[in-house]
Formats: C-alpha cells, structure tokens, sequence
C-alpha cells in the first residue's frame, strides 16, 4: 500500500511541476467533402474492414486485405478502381464451430491480418479465418490464390482485434503475434525459412514478453537486424499497479539458434525501454504506432530515426499524445551495455555484477558455448533506457488523441531537408506538421472520415506523393500538398510547406522540384516581405495622416442603415493562426462604442459618430492584407432635405492589394484598382431610438472580396450590382409600429374598463341592503304552511309540521309547539300581532 500511495504523491509533483503545454492549431482546416482540398474515397456495399494495405513498388496498385476478400485497386489515376477481387471466406462447417466457442458470429469471419510479398511473383496473405489462422499464396500478376492452405498459428492472430506486425525478408517472414486461442502466448518467431535457416521463436520462459501489443517492425538491411516496437507489462518496476512500457527488441535475420542450448529459439534477442518524457513531466509510456526515418543521403544507418506516437496510462494525462523520435544509434548503444538479470526464483530484476561472458543480441552466437547461451538466456533486459532524440517531445498534443503516423523528408527550394509528419487522429482528421527549429507547425488539418474508425492504416508513396488510409468503410487516397490551394505569394509562403513555392514567372503556388530554384519560400521563418520582394506588391490599405485622406476613403462594401441600428460587419481570416485588426480613418475605435467579437468581427450601434469607413486587417506572422473594407452611411429618409449630389474626388489607382477571403473552405484573392463614385448628400433627420426589436445590420463577404477597377465615373445605382458593391437596404417600420402601439393601448384599456365595471357591480351586489319582503325568498312548502294547509303535508304517512304562524297569532314551531321567542321577546310579539291580523283580515 506504500508503494502505492508513494507512486500517487510523485505522479501529483510531477504534474504540478510539469511546464504548460503549447497548444497546437492547424493553420488551414478542410472539413469532410471540402472543395478546398480533393479526396478520393473507395467503398463498395459488399467490402468491409479494408484495413490492411500493400502498396506496389511501382505505387500503381494498392492491395488491400478486407474481411473474407483480398482486393487488387488500380490506384494509377485520380480514382481508385476495382480490379479484382478474390474471395476467402470460411466454410460453414468452420463458422458454427468458432460460435460453439463462445464467439460472436460478427468475429468469426476471415479478416485479413498479414498481407506482405513473398517475392517478385506471389503475395502472402494470413487470416483469422472463424479463429483458426490460415494463411495462402496468391500470384500477383493473375491475382489468383493457392488452394492449399498453411497452418497460420505463430503467423496471425486468432482475433481480429488483437494487434499483430508482419515483415517478410528474402522469402521469410518473421511476426510478432500470439500463438494459442485465449491469447496468452506472444511470440516473435520466424517461418517459410530456407536452406540452413530453420524457423524459430522465442523461449517460453517466464519473462521474455510480457503480456505485449505489438505495434510494427522493421528491417535494416545495413545491420542485418529486424526491429521490434511493442508495449508490454514492465516486471523491473515493484509498483502494485500494472506500469506499461514501450520496448524495442531486436533479432539478427542470420540466427539459426543454438546448438544445444536455445534449439530452435532465439539467441540474438534482447529489448529494452523506450522513454518518452521530458524534465519534471509524467512519461508517456503506452505506444501506438511508429514509423522509420531513413537517413538522409549520403549519411549512415545510424542516422535512421524512429518516430513514434506515445499516450499515457495515467488519467491525469488523459487525452493527450505525444511524439517523440529515437537514433538508431541511441538503440545500438543500450543494446551493447549493461543488462540485467531475472532471478528465476524471486522473479525480481538486479543489475548484474558478475562478469559479462558474451554480449547479448550480438549476431553469430549460435555457435557460442553453452554457457555463453545461458548467459544470453538470462540477460536479455538492456538496463539502459533509449531516451528520445535532445532529451524532449518532438511535439505534444492535448486536443487530438493521435493514433497512427507516418513520416517523410522533404527538400524544400533552399535544398534543406525537412521532416513532414502525417498523424491521424481518432476524430478522423489528419494533420500535416513540418518540424522546424522554432517548434513544430502545423501546415493543415483533413477530415478524411466523420465516424471514429476502429481499426487505421497509414499508407505513404513517396513517388506517387500520395497517401492512403485504411479503414473499416473503405479506402481514402489523397494528395500530400496542396499547393493550388494558395492563390498568392503571401498566402504560399505563410503556408510553410516544403512541398510548395511560389513561382514569380507563372505567378502561381507549385510544386517544388530539384530542377526550379528560383521559387518564393521560406519555411523556417515564413516571412513575405523577404521570400516576395521581387514582386512589386502592396499587401495593404490602411488609414491614417499620411495615407489616403478620410474624404476619399475607398468604398469597398456600399452598407445603408438607420440610426441607433445595430451593425456588425464580418472580416473573413486568412488562416486560423490570423488576427484580425479594425482601422477607421483618422479615428480610434472605443470601446465604448465597438464591440470586437471572438470571430473577428466588429459590431457597433449606428450614430452619426459611427458613420464612414471601416478596413479589416488580417495580421499573421507580423504581415498584414487587407481581408474587407466597409462605407457606412444613412439612409435617405422622406423627412430629409432636398438631397444635394457631388462627386467624389477621383482616387489615385492603389496597387494591387491582396485581399484573401476564407470562403468555405477555400482561399481566393483578386484585385484591382479603385473607381471613382458619386454619393447623395444626406439631410438632417432625427435619430429615433427604438428598445424592443432593434433592427441589426450585418455587412457579409461573398466568395470572393473583390477590389474593383473602373475607368469612368459611375452613378450610386450602378454600385448596386451584386458583382460590385452590396447595399443591405431596409425599410422603415417606425409609422407602423406607433400605430399599431396605439391600437394595442387603446385595446388595453377598454378591456381594463371593462373588468373594473364588472368587478364594481358584483361589490355593489353584495353589500346593498335586502329591500324585498320575506314572501320573495319562501318556498312553495312554506307557502302553504302559512296558508293553512300544512295538514296535507305529511312525511310517512304522518303530518309534516313547519315553523310558522296559525291565524290566531300563534307561533308554532316544528315540534307544534310554541316557540321560545314568544316568551323570551316580547317585543317581538307586536310585529306578529300586526303580521296576524293583516293575514287574517285577508283572508
């Protein structure tokens, strides 16, 4: 429990230590289905699971291993075509088995998990098939597959969610995979081998792998040594919990075991950790994909790098990623030092002390003596650590959870190389970097799929500059730059993209290849006054005492509206990096008067005050464009004065200003000069200021931010065409709504009337005396009590008798006694006396 609550306490320093992340945001975006940047994409209703690629040497075709089909598409073009298909499905026998098992039917198919060339002629290709691993040849040229098959154990996984790596050298293959139907054996073995090579694996000794995700490998030929990148349990840390770590193993291609000891095994393999982790930061220990870097031209093996993607398994680094990049030359020096030893007893990890006898992974000991095998069996731990190139994260992300990568080195017009990584994230959209010395820069952002994908597969073709990716939908190829995309030298160079330049002579942004040097580009700095000084551009118009004088503004965007409207007006960003600034002529922008919104635009209520010109200003690594320009004016109501027209003064022309507009999702830029105009003169008319329902303007960019170039004057009509100026006009509601306030008032207070009088008259009901005489409120049974006839009334079959009077002046009560007030008031007794004779007399 110690070592728990110890672990817990260093993980909470670690991270309140750890330095703040920069955040990392693409320049460019291009959501799914974008005109801004092409995708060709391929599916078909009958094919799944296209996960598994095989690129010709060529790059004109592609295979593709599917669920229960291999694929051959003819990539050669702009789409991707179908030519042929083979299928490789399990019978029926074979599926009721494996859902006997316990399996999902979903599960049982054959997925296709090793798909690697055997030589010039055949391809290789291992699946699941229902969880019984079978693998086939298939001739390349007719596309035909064997119909005997190989037993696939140690070759393929039995699941189709188990990660796997496959490599075949001159003819053998060698994989990391498990080996048994629950998953409990990896292994790295050898097969299809030849001649005096026999097929090998690893001891199955306790300690050589560990629980392990093996995640790809690779081959240098200069070495003779295949590497290993997997991540497993790490048994050298006492923690309680599970600590993963990252490793890199290795085997030499010529081991053909020992003699005695190691028959049949390995015995040049060793591993060791891979760290990826700065200064006072938590590790990211858990990878995920990896890609090799071979070096430049003209340098060593040793120059080879490894680039890798790493997560954490700490919570407290959820969601976050992690690049780093480790030397070969780094792996070669932990694998040739020290190792540590297993104590088979205590299954705890030392240092070793003794002598060494012989140095592990080291090729050509399969004729060492016994005890040199035994030694080799026992230290196969490297107690060195491969830490990252410079000790620090190439880069790290905390918004995207990146999955796969691939990598590529790039001459830039400069003859410089630069790294260019391609990282796919689980969100579906693919990032495009260039390393630089100043930190990494994101070039732009790809949405090449809209679900999360369970299971990706990152193809690159250097000579076809094209990359592919493998999904459980199908299959999606694009470009790898997308240099048409920008429509100027400004736009060009703040892309920083090795792959493109800005071209003077065709003025356009190209592909940079060995024989054009003389194209615009700076990729470590990216300044445009610099990489675009031989063209004679002015990038852009500003106001203030020594430019254009605040009469003779320039009118981009024509916006009428009424006084105490709200207006916003927009002002499109040249990139996501951008900032955009506001200027008026002469005049600073109050923040008691504007409001600058987090879009960028600018959003204000209409005052005399606030009438006249506005320009956008779009800043990106200190170079400004003008992205809009805006003449507020006021309508012209019926109360103004007779209008009054001049002519405004004739604008020199401005040289061409490049105003790029994010529409959509493209970038696109023209220019121009400016006309002459002529305007009304407004008359005087009060402001009137309305609370509810207040009318907002907002002045819109189309596609295109157009600067316009007229030789002859024009009239304000001619200005209302769409193609030059957009006027937003409205209509005056103010007459309406003060009649139709009326009306409701007057309404109101009718009704109010109304209610008061009815509530009056039931008040005065109640409490105005009873003028009526008691014979008003009698019913028809005291009627003819008081008539005499209360003998005819009778209740079961006996007289009912009421409270009343007789004739004789007599109160009765209902008993046919006589009642109590004849006694107990006399005063009463006159007015019954005068009641009785009246009653009497009349009858």
């Amino acid at each position: 429990m110690k070592y728990h609550t110890l672990l817990s306490l260093i993980v909470a320093l670690l991270d309140f230590m750890s330095p703040g992340l920069t955040r990392l945001n693409p320049r460019v975006s291009f959501p799914m289905g974008s005109p801004g940047r092409h995708l060709t994409c391929f599916s078909n209703h009958d094919v799944s699971n296209t996960t598994v690629l095989l690129l010709s040497e060529d790059g004109n075709m592609l295979y593709v291993g599917a669920r229960d089909a291999v694929l051959a598409l003819n990539v050669s073009q702009d789409d991707i075509i179908l030519k042929t298909k083979l299928k490789w499905s399990p019978p029926n026998k074979d599926l009721e088995q494996c859902s006997m098992k316990g399996k999902k039917m979903t599960d049982c198919p054959n997925f296709i998990r090793v798909l690697q060339f055997l030589n010039n002629s055949h391809i290789y290709a291992c699946g699941t098939f229902a969880f019984s691993p079978r693998c086939t040849y298939i001739e390349s040229k007719t596309f035909t597959m064997s119909l005997k098959y190989d037993e696939g154990r140690g070759r393929c996984p039995y699941d189709p969610y188990q990660r796997n790596t496959a490599i075949i050298i001159d003819g053998e293959l060698y994989t990391g995979t498990v080996a048994d139907y629950r998953g409990n054996r990896p292994v790295i073995s050898r097969h299809l081998s030849e001649g005096k090579h026999v097929d090998l694996k690893l001891d199955d000794t306790l300690g050589w792998l560990e629980d392990p995700t093996f995640i790809s490998s690779s081959f240098i030929p200069e070495e003779e040594k295949i590497y290993f990148f997997f991540s497993e349990v790490g048994r050298e840390y006492d923690f309680i919990d599970r600590f993963i770590v990252s490793r890199v193993s290795q085997i030499c291609v010529n081991d053909v075991g020992g003699q005695r000891t190691l028959q049949r095994r390995w015995t040049t393999f060793v591993k060791a950790q891979l760290l990826c982790q700065t200064d006072n930061e938590l590790p990211y220990n858990v990878i995920q994909d990896i890609d090799i870097l071979p070096p430049a031209e003209g340098a060593t093996s040793d120059d080879t790098l490894f680039y890798g993607i790493f997560t954490s398994q700490w919570s407290i680094n959820s969601g976050r990623s992690a690049v780093c990049s480790f030397r070969l030359t780094d792996i070669k020096t932990v694998f040739s030092s020290n190792y540590k030893v297993l104590n088979r007893d205590t299954l705890k990890w030392s240092v070793r002390v003794q002598e060494k006898v012989a140095n592990p992974g080291q090729c050509g000991l399969h004729n060492a003596s016994d005890n040199t095998l035994r030694f080799v069996k026992e230290s196969f731990l490297a107690d060195d650590i491969v830490r990252p190139v410079g000790r620090r994260l190439t880069l790290v992300s905390t918004e995207h959870n990146y999955s796969h990568l691939t990598v590529q080195r790039v001459q830039a017009a400069n003859s410089r190389h630069y790294t260019i990584l391609f990282l796919l994230s689980d969100s579906g959209y693919l990032h495009k970097a260039v390393l630089l010395q100043s930190g990494v820069h994101i070039i732009e952002e790809v949405q090449v799929f809209e679900q999360p994908q369970p299971i990706k597969t990152l193809k690159l073709s250097i000579p076809k500059a094209t990359i592919y990716i493998g999904t459980s939908e199908g299959v999606v190829k694009f470009s790898t730059a997308n240099c048409s995309f920008y429509w100027t030298c400004a736009q060009c160079v703040l892309a920083r993209d090795p792959f493109c330049g800005w071209d003077p002579s065709s003025r356009a942004c190209v592909w940079v290849s060995k024989n054009n040097t003389t194209l615009c580009q700076d990729i470590d700095k990216g300044n445009v006054e610099e990489a675009c000084n031989s063209l004679s551009v002015s990038h852009r118009t500003r106001f203030g005492p020594n430019k254009l004088p605040a009469a003779s503004c320039p009118a981009g965007e024509l916006l009428s509206v009424s006084l105490n409207e709200v207006v916003r007006l927009s002002c499109p960003a040249s990139s996501q990096l951008s900032q955009q600034l506001w200027e008026r002529p002469n005049s600073r922008l109050s923040a008691n008067l504007y409001l600058h919104l987090q879009d960028g635009s600018l959003s204000f209520v209409a005052t005399p005050a606030t009438l006249g010109h506005y320009i956008c200003l779009s800043t990106e690594n200190g170079y400004q464009q003008t992205m809009a320009i805006y003449h507020i004016k006021q309508k012209t109501t019926p109360l103004a004065e007779t209008p009054t027209t001049y002519t405004w003064p004739q604008i020199h022309p401005i040289q061409t200003t490049q105003a790029v507009v994010r529409a959509g999702s493209g970038l696109h830029a023209s220019s121009g000069t400016w006309p002459k105009r002529t305007e009304s003169k407004l008359g005087n008319s009060k402001p009137t200021l309305t609370i509810k329902g207040t009318k907002v303007t907002t002045g819109q960019l189309g596609r295109n931010l157009t600067l316009w170039k007229e030789e002859s004057e024009q009239k304000e009509a001619e200005f209302q065409d769409g193609e030059h100026v957009k006027v937003a006009r409205g209509h005056c509601y103010l007459k309406e709504l003060i009649v139709v306030s009326v009306l409701l008032l007057l309404c109101l207070s009718l009704l109010i009337i109304l209610l008061m009088y009815v509530i009056r008259q039931r008040l005065h009901s109640r409490t105005v005396p009873q003028t009526g005489t008691p014979s008003d409120r009698r019913t028809s049974l005291e009627w003819e009590a008081l008539r005499g006839n209360t003998s005819s009334i009778k209740s079961n079959g006996k007289p009912l008798h009421r409270r009343g009077f007789d004739c004789n002046g007599t109160l009765i009560g209902s008993n046919g006694n006589l009642g109590n007030a004849q006694s107990k008031h006399p005063e009463h007794m006159n007015a019954i006396d005068e009641t009785r004779d009246k009653g009497c007399h009349s009858r």
